[in-house]
């Protein structure tokens, strides 16, 4: 029980410190430990610097090794975008196209257009910032709306919900339960559309309360954002062109090229095709969004260099943030303390369904980890959830969505990497967008979950 209660306070310190504004990259490995000694209160071991070493950077270093050139590639994509004034040229044609008052409908929409393509949601917090700010300066909305409304759009419902969605929290039930990503679409649909129309209210309402007390864009001055004359711009076709290549090329070879090659060499690397296709198409394709950036718009930018270098400095912090998350999480997992909070989610409730979402979110929450969270649920519970749901007449199908929406709840804490990366992109902090933040990717998409639960019991799929 000690060693429950040492999690609780890890993640309590790790919830609040990060909100405080405390680096991750400081916290999370002290805080990892903290946990780790409660295991000397019941007798167990305290490993001492060898969790810091040999688990939490090794788990560091494994996510960095996945994920660097996603990041790297993301960064530059998105600082192309916005030092050739595509991004202004979007923004600019997107409040021509939708009217004044829609500029967060368009943020929103256009995060949920590429990240159901297959474009990774830390790609979308890079690619759709630039725009955002400028959609957002032209409008005079406050800037610490920007953040919630890229969440809302990234990591919610094109995240856990829309069927058929490409995201590896759709794709990790399907081998536990046999489905595939198409799973329960009718709760998929009642979930997204409580998520998507639920969080552009609240969002409405924060912007319109904001906006009448007299508040504006703001000035940022650590904002180094392009900012150019309209005649200079590039026409929109030219501008939203490395976009759709991105989303494009990602379909293609994922679905295609990739599909068909060769790849029994990957043995030797202790690795199957299957495993690096999605990380090698997003690759592949943002670095042809990159060079189509740069052909279309080299002499928009001056110094190419200096933007290549601008970018790829960003992504530092980014994916270290993230990064430390990941090792703090795969410490805690490891902790005796942890087994016993699982088993008490599994067995407080008989109605599967519930059981489900309890661990899976709560799981996520720990870790800090949709993914983490919800992989960890299933690897332990998922025999016990789809026994329960056999008796129940419970689908497969409705444990696969109820799983999937779950895991995107309290997965966005505040020591959440993609909310970090989020708010280390845009420049922004947790006191000023959490609140929005929270209520759009944490509260809207539990009621969501509560929603399809009740209506999947009753065996609605």
């Amino acid at each position: 029980m000690i060693g429950v209660i040492g999690i609780i306070l890890s993640l309590g310190l790790l919830i609040y410190l990060a909100y405080r504004g405390w680096s991750i990259i400081l916290l999370a490995p002290i805080l990892a430990l903290l946990a780790s000694a409660f295991a000397i209160f019941e007798g167990g071991d305290f490993h001492g610097l060898a969790i810091y070493t040999e688990a939490f950077m090794t788990s560091l270093g494994n996510y960095v090794k996945a994920y660097f050139p996603i990041f790297m590639l993301g960064a530059i994509f998105g600082k192309l975008m916005d030092a050739s004034g595509s991004a202004d040229a979007i923004a600019t044609f997107i409040s021509e196209k939708a009217g004044k008052g829609k500029e967060l409908w368009a943020i929103v929409l256009a995060c949920a257009v590429i990240t159901y393509g297959g474009v990774s949601l830390f790609v979308a917090a890079f690619a759709i910032y630039p725009i955002g700010a400028a959609l957002f300066r032209q409008a005079g909305i406050p800037k610490r709306i920007l953040p919630p409304a890229i969440a809302l759009g990234a990591f919610t419902f094109t995240m856990t919900a829309i069927p058929g969605t490409p995201q590896i929290q759709n794709a990790i039930p399907m081998q536990y339960f046999g489905t595939d990503g198409f799973a329960a679409p009718i709760l998929g649909i009642i979930a997204a559309a409580i998520m998507l129309f639920g969080g552009m209210l609240w969002l409405t309402w924060r912007k319109n309360k904001a906006m009448a007390a007299g508040e504006g864009y703001g000035e940022h001055k650590e904002e180094k954002l392009t900012i150019m004359d309209r005649e200079k711009l590039p026409p929109f076709g030219i501008a939203i062109a490395p976009i759709i290549l991105v989303i494009a090329s990602n379909y293609i070879f994922s679905k295609f090229i990739f599909q068909d090659m060769d790849a029994s060499y990957l043995e030797q690397y202790g690795t199957t095709l299957s495993k690096v296709i999605g990380d090698w198409s997003l690759i592949v394709s943002l670095i042809i969004g990159v060079l189509v950036a740069i052909i279309c718009n080299y002499k928009r930018m001056g110094s190419v260099v200096e933007v290549l270098k601008e970018g790829v400095a960003g992504s530092f912090l980014a994916i270290m943030n993230t990064a430390s998350e990941v090792g703090y999480g795969n410490v805690i997992k490891t902790l005796a303390g942890f087994t016993i909070l699982a088993n008490v989610m599994l067995n407080t409730f008989e109605n599967p369904l519930i059981g489900e979402a309890i661990s899976s979110s709560v799981l996520a929450g720990i870790t800090g980890s949709a993914s983490g969270g919800l992989s960890i649920a299933l690897e332990t519970f998922a025999p016990t959830f789809l026994e329960r749901a056999g008796e129940a007449g419970i689908s497969p199908e409705v444990l696969h969505r109820v799983a999937s929406v779950a895991c995107g709840g309290m997965d966005t804490l505040p020591h959440n990497g993609a909310v970090i990366t989020l708010l280390a992109v845009t420049g922004m902090s947790h006191k000023q967008c959490y609140l929005n933040i929270g209520m759009c990717t944490v509260i809207i998409p539990l009621i969501s979950c509560a929603v399809i639960i009740a209506l999947g019991s009753i065996g609605i799929v």
